[in-house]
């Protein structure tokens, strides 16, 4: 579809399933690519492939949109964010590097399931009750994991790093729009070479309505990030990362 050419009603599916994706990664900072993906390839019928690429350029924007709308609500942790950029970045970029050498996929399924049990314990306690905020301890080795699963596995930035800063007891409006933030400059360093390969000319048709769904969605994602109280922010990650991440292991170990 040519630009010129800018058909609303053709464009409409793909702009609700950006809104969507980013609406919910905002709110939890995560799931961002799973719900894309599933909603493409399952409801749309678009081929894994396709959807898998219009997804990596999107998420260069969105992520930008994220971190501009989490810097507005001040949702984000000066000191966390400096901890967690350069061992994400480093992650992100060897993973990147190793790709083509180790099957990322053999790991993934193990990792799914991890994060499934983190998802039912970040549930647990949201339903109970959820402590007082505190600092996290442990940032940088989780940064630097985080970033690496995200490149080898097409995925995983914010489920790991959301959860596992959840589970140590930090503030959740802090850590869904640090970690929002830190997602931009990992995605960069990620797909840079991705995109300089595809042009602008992959912008067009539904990769656009795609990005457009995405970026309106990322300031309301962002709102909602600050005005959920902790207790329930800790059921909805609890609740969006135990069904992404239980799907895919449970897909992935029936194959």
């Amino acid at each position: 579809m040519e630009f010129g050419a800018f058909d609303l009603g053709a464009l409409l599916p793909f702009i609700l399933i950006g809104f969507a994706a980013q609406l919910v990664d905002g709110a939890v900072g995560m799931a961002f690519g799973v719900i894309m993906n599933t909603l493409l390839v399952g409801v749309l019928g678009v081929p894994p492939a396709t959807a898998s690429k219009r997804v990596h350029v999107v998420e260069c924007f969105t992520t930008f949109a994220s971190a501009m709308s989490h810097l507005y609500h001040r949702n984000i942790d000066k000191a966390l964010f400096l901890r967690l950029l350069l061992p994400g970045v480093a992650g992100g970029v060897t993973g990147a590097y190793l790709l083509s050498n180790i099957d990322g996929g053999f790991i993934k399924p193990f990792i799914l399931a991890y994060l499934t049990l983190i998802g039912l314990y970040l549930l647990y306690r949201g339903l109970t009750h959820p402590p007082a905020p505190r600092p996290a301890r442990v940032v940088a080795p989780l940064g630097l994991v985080g970033g690496f699963l995200d490149a080898m596995g097409g995925g995983g930035w914010g489920p790991v790093v959301t959860s596992n800063l959840l589970v140590q007891g930090a503030e959740p409006r802090r850590v869904v729009g640090t970690v929002s933030a830190v997602e931009f400059f990992l995605t960069v360093a990620i797909s840079a070479t991705f995109i300089s390969q595809i042009g602008v000319a992959e912008l067009a048709g539904a990769t656009l309505g795609l990005l457009i769904g995405g970026v309106l969605g990322a300031p309301l994602g962002a709102w909602a990030a600050k005005h959920i109280p902790t207790k329930w922010m800790l059921i909805l990650v609890g609740i969006v990362l135990t069904l992404t991440s239980g799907y895919g292991a449970w897909s992935a170990f029936v194959r």
